[in-house]
């Protein structure tokens, strides 16, 4: 079949990209070789994930916040096969929307593997060839797996092989302590397993703000989760009834279940990029700039194959700037303002720059404000008071660089920093700004507040430092 732009990846930036070039006018075949659209994020990953972690709040509230609102409901159980049920269908009803709105757009799906044969032409395994003026290499990435000794045990999985499993472990080793084994702990934790997370390096979520990864850590011990930092795991052994461990000096920890989340690699190889002369490597992924055009003129790289990000939502940007440059347009990615959402409990979110960030190009003309929780009324009501809202911003000119927030629905708040930002607002139009009362939003103002001194629901430094 001919068209104007080939897909090749059904993901979050393979569908968006399919979308927004149709919506331009393009004839538009999009090969994806899954039995459903929606790549790793809505099949096997962010998805599934969060309905697990919506399962594990409830677990929280219904334990711990339910009595102290009045409303009684016993000790709250698990229903394993009933929150299995429920992530099926959450996943179910949004792959087969993005089947939908291909129908609706006129997108051609072409089911089955593709692969590059020529300048313009990719073969489909089991289909008929397709022609193409542009094309747009969204294949994703897969779990990495480090070469350790008796790593290939069936007990150790990836999160695709978290996700399908029908009992809940009663211990589970988590190799890898960024956003995907925090989530994962998290949400274990809440479904009662003993967990035990070994790091090698010195904190969790290492790319994220200090501050941040100090609170979940604290609050992650609090919870009984077990923390390995600065550990390395050499050795897997399967025993009579699961997993031994070793890792650290001589260290080891018994298991039923073994994640094994140390990040996720370019899918790049066997595409045929090779043939079309595009630039690329097994580590990095595919090269791509700005417009994310490849080193060939027509082709273009986008999502987690391309290495800049591995979000969901920088894909579905990424998708619609190299649809639109596909069809003579002239649009770029800004990195700038990019939200970074774990979805641990309690949250973290970010944007924008992290204080060490901050301090590396700004020097001393850096200052940041912290409001808790504990002093936010809507926080306290819902009994979520643990974390803060921290917002940094440079002196001189006052514009707002970053947000880092743990706590309640930070996942959600976030985005009105990244609003911030994108504008290149200043702390003072954030600390100015009115925020409705009572809400959780309004922690965003009172930090820009406390950043300028000139908080209004905390006291003043120095007298409370002179009370003490």
């Amino acid at each position: 079949m001919e068209c104007d732009v080939a897909v090749l990846g059904g993901g979050p930036a393979g569908y968006t990209a399919a979308i927004r070039a149709a919506q331009l006018g393009a004839k538009v075949a999009c090969v994806e070789r899954e039995p459903e659209l929606g790549g790793t994020c809505l099949r096997v990953g962010c998805i599934p994930t969060k309905a697990w972690v919506q399962t594990a709040h409830a677990l929280k509230q219904a334990g711990e916040t339910f009595a102290k609102l009045g409303v009684q409901v016993g000790e709250p159980q698990l229903d394993f096969a009933a929150a299995n049920a429920w992530k099926a269908g959450v996943v179910k009803q949004l792959t087969g929307g993005v089947a939908g709105l291909f129908k609706a757009n006129g997108v051609e799906w072409v089911k089955g593997t593709g692969r590059f044969t020529g300048a313009n032409t990719l073969a489909v395994e089991g289909g008929e060839d397709v022609t193409f003026t542009s094309a747009i290499v969204a294949s994703g990435s897969y779990p990495l797996r480090p070469p350790i000794e008796g790593i290939d045990s069936e007990r150790c999985v990836d999160s695709t092989g978290l996700l399908a499993q029908t009992e809940v472990p009663k211990r589970i080793v988590i190799l890898g302590g960024g956003i995907i084994g925090c989530e994962f702990a998290s949400i274990f934790g809440r479904f009662g397993s003993e967990v035990t997370v070994i790091e090698m390096l010195p904190t969790l979520i290492p790319a994220e703000d200090a501050d941040a990864a100090k609170e979940l850590a604290k609050q992650f011990t609090r919870r009984g989760i077990d923390l390995r930092l600065e550990r390395q795991c050499s050795k897997v052994e399967e025993t009579a009834d699961g997993l031994r461990v070793h890792f650290g000096e001589g260290e080891t920890v018994e298991a039923d279940l073994m994640l094994v989340s140390v990040g996720r690699g370019p899918v790049v190889e066997g595409l045929g990029l090779e043939e079309l002369g595009v630039e690329f490597d097994g580590r990095r992924g595919i090269a791509a700039d700005e417009h994310r055009r490849t080193t060939v003129q027509h082709v273009y790289a986008v999502g987690d194959c391309a290495g800049y990000w591995q979000l969901a939502h920088t894909a579905f940007r990424e998708g619609e700037v190299a649809a639109e440059n596909a069809m003579g347009h002239d649009a770029v990615v800004d990195n700038r303002a990019v939200p970074r959402p774990i979805y641990t409990d309690p949250e973290v979110a970010g944007v924008g720059l992290t204080e060490a960030e901050a301090r590396e190009q700004y020097g001393d003309d850096v200052a940041t404000g912290v409001f808790p929780w504990a002093a936010n009324g809507r926080a306290l009501m819902q009994d979520e008071s643990v974390g803060w809202v921290k917002s940094i911003h440079e002196t001189r000119y006052g514009e707002l660089l970053g947000m880092v927030m743990v706590g309640p629905h930070v996942t959600d708040l976030i985005e009105a920093a990244v609003v911030a930002i994108d504008a290149e607002a200043t702390v003072e139009t954030v600390a100015d700004g009115m925020a409705a009362h009572p809400t959780l939003s309004e922690a965003i103002k009172e930090a820009g507040l406390v950043a300028l001194g000139r908080a209004i629901h905390l006291p003043p430094k120095r007298r409370a430092a002179a009370r003490a």
